[in-house]
């Protein structure tokens, strides 16, 4: 739901909201946020409200810690599981200076930078994500575990899939809060889940990865379960993904999804960091249909970027290697400067490896490239890429580069 600043405050007025949650993210993607009474909204919306930054980690120390949220009225949610009266509701917020200069930790200005760049040059994006995650259960305090919540497989029905009525209860909760998902099903791993979005334009679909993760840990909470996110939550299970669906629109009409898996595999070495932050991430790659080869394919899903089977408005694709505890913001940046890149350097599509890479030939596979094999790989190569340089802050850049 779209709102301006004077509808928000009526929306406040009538519904009887009590408390605005300002939400902002770290630049890891991890949500934060300050709750305000609704008497500040108007001071909110001229002024800012400060908060110290000092804590979260890449905003600055205690020497300068001043910082303020402006909240974006267009953002507005309901948190449905808060109570009816004495509303509370959520906003986005933008991150400036005092002096109102942007900060340059903002992801999602880092985000709004790219689609404006992507628009002058003619082109316009959608996404859609794909997420998965692990239900377990917490023990007698409240505590996670690493037991899963069932021993179900991929796309099993009850009573085998225990997540159902948790999926559905996260799935009833989106649609709440105005955001479109599109199907859900029981993953391969015990006690994995996936829910997958409608596409959108690029701010609203990574808007819609922030939002769904949070309502997927409030409801599993309230279930007495623990939802899990990261790159590989058992040894021996599969990963989770984070798979991204995109699509490019040309003003021409022309159609521009070759330059877009051009750009992909020429820059997905170097900001691999972005799309797997975490030590963790790497030992996802090369098992239970996670990539490991820099390639591409048609409806293939051992390769790093597929093509599905889809005609005219659903035509995309998918890259399959980034992992859940990525920033959305910065994945979709640099999906977009990927392409622009490709754009301006005429870059030439290879030829599609219609081959299974999880069972071909070893010395088939010795000719491709692969992605970064662990974290210090893909910082090393981030670190001396003029392509991350160009489009990442240098603030973000030496936090992930860690």
């Amino acid at each position: 739901m779209k709102y301006s600043e004077d509808e928000i405050m009526e929306y406040v007025r009538e519904e009887d909201v009590k408390f605005i949650r300002l939400a902002f993210c770290d630049v890891f993607g991890k949500q934060k946020n300050i709750s305000i009474l609704a008497d500040e909204l108007p001071r909110a919306f001229k002024y800012g409200i400060a908060f110290d930054a000092s804590a979260i980690k890449g905003f600055g120390d205690e020497t300068h810690s001043d910082l303020f949220l402006h909240p974006e009225p267009d953002t507005l949610k309901p948190l449905p599981w808060r109570p009816e009266h004495g509303r509370v509701v959520r906003m986005l917020s933008s991150v400036s200076f005092p002096d109102g200069k942007p900060f340059e930790c903002d992801t999602r200005s880092v985000l709004k930078k790219a689609v404006e760049d992507a628009k002058n040059a003619g082109f316009s994006f959608s996404f859609g994500a794909e997420q998965e995650f692990y239900l377990f259960n917490l023990d007698e305090k409240g505590r996670r575990t690493t037991v899963p919540y069932d021993e179900a497989g991929y796309m099993d029905i009850a009573p085998d899939d225990k997540g159902e009525n948790v999926r559905r209860e996260i799935c009833l909760t989106l649609e709440q809060m105005g955001l479109h998902p599109e199907s859900s099903h029981h993953e391969e791993g015990p006690g994995q889940n996936e829910i997958d979005f409608r596409y959108a334009d690029p701010m609203t679909a990574a808007d819609d990865v922030l939002t769904f993760q949070t309502v997927v840990r409030t409801v599993a909470n309230r279930n007495g379960l623990f939802a899990d996110f990261s790159p590989k939550p058992l040894e021996n299970a599969p990963g989770n993904g984070f798979h991204v669906n995109v699509s490019v629109k040309s003003d021409s009409g022309e159609d521009k999804t070759e330059t877009l898996i051009a750009g992909l595999l020429s820059k997905i070495a170097e900001i691999s960091i972005f799309l797997n932050p975490e030590e963790q991430s790497y030992a996802r790659f090369g098992k239970h249909k996670a990539p490991q080869y820099i390639s591409w394919s048609y409806g293939n899903r051992s390769q790093l970027i597929r093509v599905p089977a889809a005609e005219d408005e659903y035509r995309r694709i998918e890259l399959r290697s980034p992992d859940p505890t990525a920033n959305p913001y910065l994945v979709f940046s640099l999906v977009i400067y990927s392409f622009l890149d490709a754009l301006e350097k005429e870059a030439v599509l290879p030829s599609p490896l219609d081959v299974n890479l999880f069972s071909a030939d070893k010395r088939m596979l010795q000719s491709l490239k692969k992605l970064p094999g662990n974290f210090q790989e893909a910082s090393l190569l981030a670190r001396n890429s003029d392509f991350v340089r160009k489009h990442i802050p240098a603030e973000i850049r030496e936090i992930y580069c860690r």
